[in-house]
């Protein structure tokens, strides 16, 4: 498995406090069957800015101590960046960081709601090659409201990331309802962690891979899972789900199902 948001590196934002700590979440993702993992710590959030060469320093050394101690997990360097005014110049200059070796960019909202300028975000960056994916929209309150603002951003070429723990109803059950609408309107694209430290923010993969199959099919498992290795490789990945049709008798007995309200 591949993660492609989580706070691993040590004492930069709100994620793992010191080194021990980022050890302990590699040997725990290592656990659960993650490989790869993108470290995307807060940028430009009004409380972070983690600039991208210190951000590669750490993980270049973190990926030395996961080494020396035979734990099988590798990092990539991200930021999940906070939508600000200044953020396609600072792109230009290369201050902000693609998510690994792809040409994908982490983009979060404010909680509230959707910045006005984050449609001229995602064409702009679209213009200069890079796609924005954005970081758990089923916790903006203007996406919950209105899925079809996301709808937008989407048609416009962005991609969407959920959240594991607001799929597992870590964040309570209206984020959760909200997750799981989004992912059948399709617009979801990748499942991550978002992970912050073990005691109650941790990675929870296995756990929603095996809840998305249960409710999505396992159709919609592999396409999350293929989407979140194709950006860890540096590739494109896919905008929707080639989702098998139903036989006959199947739907049939579906149709059958829903008279008796089951």
């Amino acid at each position: 498995m591949i993660d492609v948001h989580t706070h691993i590196l040590p004492g930069i934002d709100d994620g793992a406090a010191d080194w021990e700590h980022s050890i302990k979440l590699a040997r725990a993702a290592a656990a659960e069957g993650i490989t790869g993992i993108i470290a995307t710590p807060h940028h430009y959030d009004g409380k972070y800015s983690n600039d991208a060469e210190t951000v590669k320093a750490l993980t270049d050394e973190l990926n030395g101590k996961l080494i020396e101690l035979d734990i099988p997990v590798r990092i990539q360097p991200g930021q999940e960046i906070r939508a600000h005014n200044d953020l396609i110049f600072n792109w230009q200059a290369g201050k902000l960081l693609p998510m690994g070796e792809s040409s994908y960019v982490l983009i979060e909202m404010p909680s509230s709601q959707i910045p006005k300028t984050m449609e001229q975000f995602v064409h702009e960056l679209r213009l200069l090659g890079v796609r924005v994916v954005i970081a758990h929209p089923e916790r903006n309150a203007e996406v919950v409201q209105n899925p079809d603002r996301l709808a937008e951003l989407v048609e416009l070429g962005a991609y969407a990331q959920v959240t594991t723990h607001s799929l597992l109803g870590g964040f309570g059950r209206g984020i959760e309802k909200s997750a799981w609408t989004l992912c059948r309107r399709g617009l979801i694209h990748i499942v991550s962690s978002d992970a912050h430290n073990l005691e109650w923010r941790g990675f929870r993969m296995k756990d929603a891979y095996e809840r998305v199959e249960q409710e999505l099919g396992p159709a919609w498992r592999r396409y999350f899972e293929r989407n979140a290795q194709a950006l860890w490789n540096g590739r494109s990945i896919t905008d929707q789900p080639t989702i098998p049709q139903p036989t006959a008798k199947a739907a049939g007995w579906s149709k059958i199902k829903s008279l008796f309200g089951k």
